[in-house]
């Protein structure tokens, strides 16, 4: 392309086409962005990195890379790897080091490779990655314990990962043959000592700045990407490669400072590095020899085999020794790691400086990670479901609930749900909210649920119906819509009604885009508070006096059909929430499925103290 201009918009158009097929076909967003920098680029020749960034690709890569790494690094708190059990440390830990090993030298044997180049390539495909592995959990609903696993071991590998990539690609970098083991050593404690030292004291540094508010609101996120791209820079021209280490540990730091929420940070950044990885494997993918992958074709499966079939299997029964899990669900675990973002990212800056180094193969890296990318989350993804179900560990239909909003509402009809054994999750902005909802017992989310964070750390196994209760309508209303494609629009439930009011309709956001009304279209968010405090939740298991009818659930919206028998149990006045069925599935009332409770079922139910049964 002759424009670079044309070439650069038509990478961002690109960008947002994929991201958008991506989560409207509920598939890894890679599989496209690969795709399509592989067709735009070596297949049709439309679009040339080299020509249209020159002697800027190889800095924009680098930046990109680190700010990528740097998000993955605020990503990383301690307190999560301790508090996840024993097999998500061990797979993050001696799991790292037993697929580095094997598949460093798989890749020896298989490729004849040498081993400098081999022990690189490992140390990159150690890592997974949540923007890969959610989708397949999404699809799969795998036992809890399964999914929570897979979910925190996609979340902390990336960074652990990172920090032994960089150790192993120093290392060989620095193993010339004129250099002394002294000099090698030196110089990789050189390259540790300024990236932890750079990385050390903006970490420091930038925590003190937000804790003292130095810097205004709406300034905090330009100057944390600015710090980024300044320590990166300055560690560079200390010492190569020390610069990704550095913004790594910063972003570390900052997620470990006690009393420092980073959530703007880390959200702002996460907008920021969708786009900068989606832009990133289409310029990475375009640059790729595609013509190494047929000559290397059967040496490429080779390989794919032993990473799905030996090194997977065996990493997982290691690590989870010991760990309760059955052994259909270690062998669900052996079966799932596609690989992800941070192995395409680092590979892309590792092939530059190899190939500056005349490393024999260095032009073979990047396909073959490449290759492994797509290999593992087309078959893993292809083969996932109907594995689970074989073994039978798949989760029924989710029967969970998330709330949104933390106040007295999603507390009362939390409990009410916890006493019935529904799981529930809550969420809130507000981390005095959220710390009290964890201290009432609950598992709470601190963030917006509807936040590209959240979608990559809000962990919705087992969920499936959403009561959005904020006292901000407009916020229900866009967590509604969110939340419509993933569990389906008779699922998602706001409060309060429509109104008849004409500037009301002109005007209102949240009433365009409402969703079922919870419970009762007329309950309006300061009414159900009032009902809650001078109330009581009842629950209610229905007896013979009920007539047996069929769970329609086909009906048409708001047509929810109401027993007449059931009028000794529940008040004229009473307001009911929620209906359970022998199975344990869980009927809101409001939603648009119309159900008919009969005997054996449980109601809940809000209506006065004084009608408490005595």
């Amino acid at each position: 392309m002759d424009n670079p201009l044309l070439g650069v918009a038509g990478v961002a158009a690109l960008c947002g086409a994929c991201q958008w097929l991506a989560w409207r076909v509920k598939l890894p967003s890679i599989l496209f962005l690969l795709s399509a920098g592989i067709i735009v680029g070596p297949v049709l020749g439309w679009f040339n990195p080299d020509e249209a960034l020159g002697d800027l690709l190889f800095p924009f890569v680098s930046i990109a890379v680190a700010i990528i790494l740097f998000e993955g690094g605020l990503t990383l708190r301690f307190s999560d790897i301790r508090g996840h059990g024993a097999s998500v440390t061990r797979l993050i830990t001696v799991g790292v080091l037993i697929t580095w090993i094997l598949l460093s030298s798989a890749a020896h044997w298989i490729f004849d490779m040498p081993w400098s180049l081999a022990l690189i390539f490992g140390s990159i495909v150690v890592v997974s990655g949540p923007t890969v592995v959610k989708p397949l959990l999404r699809s799969v609903r795998p036992s809890d314990s399964v999914g929570h696993i897979l979910n925190w071991e996609g979340i902390l590998i990336d960074p652990v990962g990172v920090f032994l990539a960089l150790l192993v690609f120093d290392a060989v970098l620095l193993n010339a043959p004129s250099a002394g083991v002294g000099h090698i050593a030196l110089t990789l404690l050189k390259l540790v000592a300024i990236g932890a030292a750079f990385g050390c004291a903006a970490g420091y540094g930038m925590a003190a700045v937000l804790k003292r508010y130095l810097v205004p609101d709406y300034l905090v996120n330009v100057i944390a990407l600015v710090v980024v791209v300044v320590v990166f820079s300055l560690a560079e021209s200390l010492q190569h490669e020390s610069g990704l280490l550095a913004v790594t540990i910063m972003g570390v730091w900052l997620a470990n400072t006690r009393g420092l929420h980073v959530e703007e940070i880390l959200h702002f950044k996460e907008d920021l590095s969708v786009l900068l990885i989606s832009a990133l494997f289409i310029v990475l993918a375009s640059r790729l020899d595609i013509g190494l992958i047929p000559q290397y074709g059967w040496q490429i499966l080779a390989l794919l085999a032993v990473a799905q079939f030996v090194v997977r299997p065996l990493n997982a029964w290691v690590c989870t020794m010991g760990s309760g899990l059955s052994s259909k669900e270690r062998l669900f675990l052996g079966w799932i790691s596609p690989r992800g973002i941070v192995a395409a990212a680092v590979s892309s800056v590792f092939v530059i400086r190899l190939e500056e180094a005349d490393v024999p193969m260095a032009e073979l890296l990047v396909p073959l990670v490449f290759s492994m990318i797509i290999g593992t989350v087309v078959f893993q993804s292809l083969t996932a479901k109907p594995l689970a179900n074989k073994l039978g560990i798949s989760n029924p239909e989710p029967n969970g609930v998330l709330i949104f909003g933390i106040n007295d509402i999603a507390l009362n009809l939390a409990k009410a749900l916890r006493t019935e054994s529904i799981k529930v999750l809550l969420a809130d902005t507000s981390w005095r909210s959220t710390r009290n909802a964890r201290q009432a017992g609950f598992e709470a989310y601190h963030g917006n649920p509807t936040s590209g964070h959240a979608a990559e750390n809000l962990d919705l196994q087992g969920i499936g119906t959403l009561l959005a209760v904020s006292s901000s309508r407009d916020a229900n209303a866009l967590a509604g819509m969110h939340y419509r494609a993933e569990f389906g629009s008779s699922a998602v439930h706001t409060l309060e009604g429509t109104s008849d009011d004409e500037a009301y309709e002109r005007f209102d956001t949240a009433n365009r885009n409402r969703a079922n009304p919870l419970f009762d279209s007329s309950l309006t968010h300061s009414g159900l508070s009032r009902l809650i405090r001078e109330g009581e939740v009842r629950h209610i298991t229905l007896g013979d006096e009920q007539e047996p009818a069929e769970v329609d659930e086909t009906a048409p919206e708001d047509d929810v059909a109401k027993d007449p028998g059931m009028t000794s149990s529940v008040g004229e006045d009473d307001v009911e929430l929620f209906a359970i069925d022998p199975n344990g599935k869980l009927y809101v009332y409001g939603s648009g499925v119309s159900f008919t409770p009969k005997k054996g079922w449980k109601l809940v139910v809000l209506g006065k103290a004084a009608t408490r049964d005595t």
